[in-house]
């Protein structure tokens, strides 16, 4: 019978030696991995503080919070922006909004528009037909988009939708009709920002006719539109007055940003935040200019506040100039294609107006849909 052979004790040390070099090592990627973590969190903690003391303690930071609150409230999100200025402040910079653009609609516009012949000279003397719409892209911080400049304003329609119940595509509006080009033009009730599209805030007159009348009989509103001599309209005007003037296409949108040529907005800090945004001016010569922002696209454009869309205006020397609905609703469509990028994630939206572009204007039948329809009785929300 043989004996068990017993280990070394040379072997057992090395063995014991192995295994506590083993269990520190494992002892040091545990203590390694809670140091991390514990240094991590703290630094974040750190970071956290000093980035909530600069954004709530410090003049830039107070203007940064502000900025993101006014963005917001040009969003469906609106009431998040409670959590970053309170509530009782939320309604009063909306108040004092509201406000501010009534205001900026008050003041008699004078200007006077002296429409050239559809046509201009050449460096060599020729005389050469000037397109009927031009566009050209524009950039700035933050944001891309376009300005279409239409040289006759007399060629403008009012487009609404085809049927009733639900709004129109600004891309269907100018295929349905024969349009060159569109653009979205005045607000609507929108529940949830899922609405229909097809109860109009304010007014709409189209073709000289009042379509729509959702003020009542002695009402006023801000509008933006075209008279009959293709002169445009902007400011807060009655029912009466805007009869009067012989307007012909319009809608109910703010604010005026531009009157007699000097723009109402000091500062990007009155410019209402950040987002798409679509507005409407006119030159001396009469040649109507609308710009289009695209925005909420941070790869692409953020958007732009209601100071860079006056610039860019003046910029190109208009003497009037009002704000339409922007947001998701912005959209520019020309020769059937959709020009810029619109931000909503289920694609463009379905809206009561836009202002098309035609070559033959009086040729043009847009029935009203809105005939015989009580305001009060249209739901803005209710799917067809």
């Amino acid at each position: 019978m043989e004996r068990a052979t017993l280990p070394k004790r040379s072997t057992v040390r090395q063995q014991n030696r192995t295994k506590s070099v083993k269990n520190k090592k494992r002892q040091k990627r545990r203590r390694g991995f809670g140091w991390f973590f514990s240094r991590f969190m703290l630094a974040v903690l750190i970071v956290g503080t000093l980035g909530a003391g600069w954004f709530f303690l410090t003049p830039s930071g107070n203007e940064f919070r502000f900025l993101v609150a006014d963005t917001l409230i040009t969003t469906q999100h609106r009431h998040w922006a409670k959590y970053i200025i309170g509530q009782a402040e939320l309604d009063r910079r909306v108040a004092e909004y509201n406000q501010r653009f009534e205001s900026m609609g008050e003041e008699k516009d004078t200007h006077q528009i002296h429409i050239p012949a559809p046509q201009q000279t050449s460096a060599e003397g020729t005389v050469v037909k000037k397109p009927l719409v031009e566009i050209e892209e524009v950039s700035g911080s933050g944001y891309q988009g376009y300005v279409m400049t239409v040289n006759d304003p007399t060629k403008i329609r009012l487009g609404i939708p085809k049927a009733r119940g639900r709004g129109e595509k600004v891309s269907s509006m100018v295929k349905r009709t024969g349009a060159i080009a569109g653009v979205n033009a005045g607000g609507f009730a929108d529940p949830n920002w899922k609405g229909n599209g097809f109860k109009p805030i304010g007014i709409v007159i189209s073709q000289g006719k009042l379509y729509y009348n959702g003020l009542g009989k002695n009402g006023s509103t801000q509008v933006v539109g075209i008279d009959k001599s293709g002169k445009m309209v902007a400011g807060h005007y009655s029912l009466k007055e805007l009869n009067n003037m012989g307007i012909k296409e319009a809608v109910t949108f703010q604010p005026r940003i531009i009157v007699n040529g000097k723009g109402l907005i000091k500062n990007a800090k009155e410019g209402w935040g950040i987002a798409p945004r679509t507005a409407m001016g006119q030159r001396a010569d009469g040649a109507i200019l609308f710009v289009v922002i695209d925005g909420r696209q941070p790869t692409y454009s953020i958007g732009a506040n209601l100071y860079d869309v006056q610039q860019i205006l003046l910029k190109r020397g208009a003497v009037i100039a009002a704000n339409l609905d922007g947001g998701s609703s912005t959209v520019l469509v020309k020769d059937n294609q959709i020009v810029n990028k619109p931000s909503s994630e289920y694609g463009e939206r379905y809206l009561p107006t836009a202002f098309l572009v035609f070559e033959h204007p009086d040729e043009v039948n847009i029935p009203n849909i809105w005939a015989g329809l009580n305001p009060d009785d249209i739901d803005p929300g209710k799917k067809r």
